[in-house]
């Protein structure tokens, strides 16, 4: 989460994880524009350089090597990473609009997102052939495919791999595929002759754009490889087994990998701005589209007015540098400078088996130093985005002194309107004025309330769910709520309060509104109010508006999933953005069916729902030593909510539960086993770990709760035989969101488990018994 000392004046939209916006990214992380909020939208966090793509198909790169981590590169950049899939854009109000979440505003656009094969022209391809681009999402159709091709069966005969597309990108797709599979036939003492390749391209050779003396290489090389090619083979349909030409041929075709005929996603048609015929934008020299100055494009996605590009991972790589240069430019309000792409470039094209060829105009040559060269060319390109400049974000002052700087700068930038405009972002009077208010000493009190004005805007797009015993909430707001206690219950009452811990204010929103819904879960009780607190950093009042917008956003679709209304709140500013809410629900009030901490018995089975790591994980995440994946799998965790979980452990006969949270497994552990006089084994190797959760404790990355919470360590019986353990440290990890801790009766344990994980709780295990309390003082003994 990056700290947020200065307003928000301008929203930079990035649309795509490509490798032209990675390279602004990180231009940007290194010289950041004060004022400037850069978000990411994008499907994948793992983004691919399609230059090692190949090599990693052969089995030359691991997966890490030839992906850049664009969740750390984000952090880095201090810019917000939204999982997320774009699906249209609404220029109008300038707001991208997202599949799964709130539109997202923008003051600039740039679209950066490849391009899709068009499959869907050809009848057949969408449901039997696998597409390579977006090559983001290739990764796990390739890892299905090796699988089919391990278990293929000898009696059917060769197993036929077709390749469509005659290009660069199809002719290193087939010959590295042909090499990895054909090494991993011979590994497992199979014949590669099991396997066999096609290759059909619609033209009358395959690397049409490169020079006779290229493709020539590269025909005697499919030649010598015994790959199948087959010329003037359009395909017009694909069938179960079989591809289908416009001349009427049929080729077998056990599995197909489409490589060509690519164009724009169909979202792009509704967008309105100006597209070529196969659904590219059509961008101006400064990689502006032509009839939005807002929106931007490059890569794959973009297609010159001028003269066309070649769809080529060079272009896509030296268009970042003027995409950030313009991106800064227009939002400083300067002339926009022009992209020259080159008119020949060097395409270093490997034949799978650690031997590449090079192409450049009239030129062409080969070799192993041909690869070799190419490989210490892209591995320095990934350098750039996995090597990131060790910055300690936990330095005292460093933050907070930089961006006072920042801050002074701002403010004489403002103050300077008209006279300064090459050092200051472009903004409308009011928006100074407003700027000013921000940076300016805040008051507190009632004077650090968010104006009405906002909060009413913000608010107003929110729909908590209706409840009947709701007499007055949001409906018709008032000083306070009045709800009805239903007869024959009673109320519990649980609050929660904490920092943004990540830059995503919607995920933060569902993540502190679980969490707070956690305590009521635990308890076996149903939610039936919530009242939030909010915090909110000063800034632009459209910027505070979208803050709220986002994060109540998220908050109310996990509220209202609960069936627990929303009712009133607080809404005050701060340096940094942080949300509670105080929960009512309601319970039986003769306490049948209440789940409490104690009442563990002497040979119950111990469960947990969720796994840990989250306290670590977000520790890395500050100090950008975390992996982006790992972080999404925290998150996706952190969202599942323990409402069917706690009916399950109820409905198993759960004789004690509550929920893991901040003073971690052993904390929560010992608040049970004390009331309930009982002792209790936990096993090491069964606890369910986030992944990247012990990495990070091996680093020597912790939560500032940790020191806290080791010293329940006098509660261990056998702490000294586990401190070496890599998994000791997780026993004392604060969690957020976490899962449910329950004893269930032995005999019930091998159901609840089945019945939770077909629930979703995937991770649920069992990780210990409670025992008899023995006469040693420490209640809880570790085991392997």
């Amino acid at each position: 989460m990056q700290s947020s000392h200065q307003p928000v004046l301008r929203d930079l939209v990035l649309v795509g994880g490509g490798h032209s916006h990675v390279g602004v990214l990180r231009m940007f992380a290194m010289k950041p524009e004060p004022g400037v909020r850069i978000t990411v939208i994008c499907t994948d966090i793992d983004t691919p350089y399609s230059g090692m793509l190949p090599g990693y198909i052969a089995g030359h790169y691991s997966f890490d090597e030839v992906h850049i981590d664009l969740g750390r590169l984000c952090a880095f950049a201090g810019a917000r990473l939204y999982h997320e899939a774009a699906v249209g854009i609404d220029r109008q109000n300038r707001k991208v609009i997202c599949k799964n979440r709130p539109p997202v505003a923008y003051d600039l656009l740039s679209i950066n997102i490849g391009s899709t094969p068009q499959v869907h022209n050809v009848e057949g391809a969408q449901a039997l052939a696998v597409p390579v681009k977006p090559i983001a999402q290739f990764n796990q159709r390739w890892l299905s495919l090796m699988d089919k091709a391990r278990q293929w069966p000898g009696y059917r005969g060769p197993m036929t791999m077709a390749v469509v597309g005659g290009g660069a990108g199809g002719v290193e797709l087939v010959l590295s595929m042909q090499h990895r599979l054909r090494n991993e036939f011979k590994a497992m003492g199979r014949s590669p002759e099991e396997l066999k390749f096609v290759l059909l391209t619609a033209g009358d050779s395959v690397l049409p754009t490169h020079n006779p003396g290229v493709r020539q290489r590269f025909a005697q090389v499919l030649q010598e490889r015994n790959v199948e090619v087959h010329t003037h083979a359009e395909v017009v349909q694909v069938s179960p087994g079989c591809l289908h030409t416009r001349d009427g041929r049929t080729f077998d075709a056990d599995e197909t990998m489409w490589v060509t005929q690519a164009g724009g996603p169909s979202w792009l048609q509704s967008s309105g701005l100006t597209l070529d015929d196969q659904g590219f934008i059509l961008v101006t020299p400064q990689l502006q589209t032509l009839n939005d100055p807002l929106v931007f494009a490059a890569g794959d996605i973009a297609s010159f007015a001028e003269r066309p590009l070649e769809k080529a991972g060079v272009f896509a790589v030296r268009m970042g540098k003027p995409l950030a240069d313009n991106l800064r430019r227009s939002l400083r309000g300067q002339k926009l400078v022009a992209y020259n792409p080159q008119r020949h470039w060097l395409a270093l094209i490997s034949t799978g088996n650690r031997y590449a060829v090079g192409s450049r105009g009239s030129w062409g040559f080969g070799g192993e130093w041909v690869w070799r060269w190419k490989d210490r060319i892209d591995r320095e390109f990934m350098r750039r985005f996995t090597q990131l400049p060790n910055m300690d974000a936990n330095a005292p002052g460093t933050n907070l002194h930089t961006a006072i700087q920042a801050m002074g700068q701002l403010l004489q930038d403002i103050q300077a309107q008209g006279r300064a405009p090459t050092t200051r972002l472009s903004l409308t009077s009011e928006e100074s004025l407003q700027a000013i208010s921000a940076i300016a000493m805040r008051c507190g009190g009632c004077g650090a309330k968010v104006g009405a004005n906002v909060l009413s805007r913000a608010l107003g797009q929110l729909q908590p769910v209706e409840r009947p015993d709701v007499l007055i909430g949001l409906h018709s707001p008032d000083d306070a709520a009045v709800v009805r206690i239903p007869p024959g219950m009673a109320v519990v009452q649980t609050v929660d309060f904490f920092r943004a811990f990540i830059d995503d204010p919607y995920l933060f929103g569902k993540v502190a509104a679980n969490h707070a819904l956690g305590d009521i879960f635990a308890m076996g009780a149903e939610p039936q109010t919530a009242t939030a607190v909010v915090t909110v950093p000063p800034g632009l009042e459209s910027k505070v508006e979208d803050l709220l917008n986002q994060m109540m956003g998220g908050a109310i679709e996990v509220l209202n999933a609960a069936g627990c209304a929303l009712v009133g709140g607080h809404t005050g500013e701060g340096a940094e953005l942080a949300l509670g809410f105080a929960i009512n629900g309601l319970i039986d009030e003769a306490m049948d069916g209440v789940m409490r901490k104690g009442g563990m018995q002497a040979g119950d089975v111990l469960l947990l729902t969720k796994p840990m790591g989250t306290g670590t994980l977000f520790a890395a995440h500050a100090r950008y030593a975390a992996k982006g994946r790992w972080i999404d799998s925290a998150l996706q965790s952190m969202v599942l909510s323990n409402q069917m979980g706690a009916k399950i452990l109820h409905s198993h006969g759960a004789t004690a539960c509550t929920d893991l949270t901040g003073f971690g497994l052993l904390g929560h552990l010992v608040e049970m086993t004390r009331p309930s006089g009982v002792d209790a084994e936990l096993n090491m190797s069964a606890l369910p770990l986030l992944e990247g959760a012990v990495d990070c404790v091996k680093a020597g990355i912790v939560s500032s709760l940790q020191p806290a919470n080791v010293r329940l360590r006098r509660a261990l019986r056998n702490a000294e035989e586990f401190v070496n353990d890599p998994r000791y440290p997780l026993l004392f990890d604060p969690q957020t969101a976490g899962g449910l801790l329950a004893s269930v009766p032995a005999a019930q344990a091998a159901d609840c488990v089945q019945a939770l994980k077909a629930a979703g709780y995937a991770h649920t295990a069992i990780i210990g018994r409670i025992t008899a309390p023995g006469e040693a003082i420490e209640p809880v003994l570790l085991k392997t």
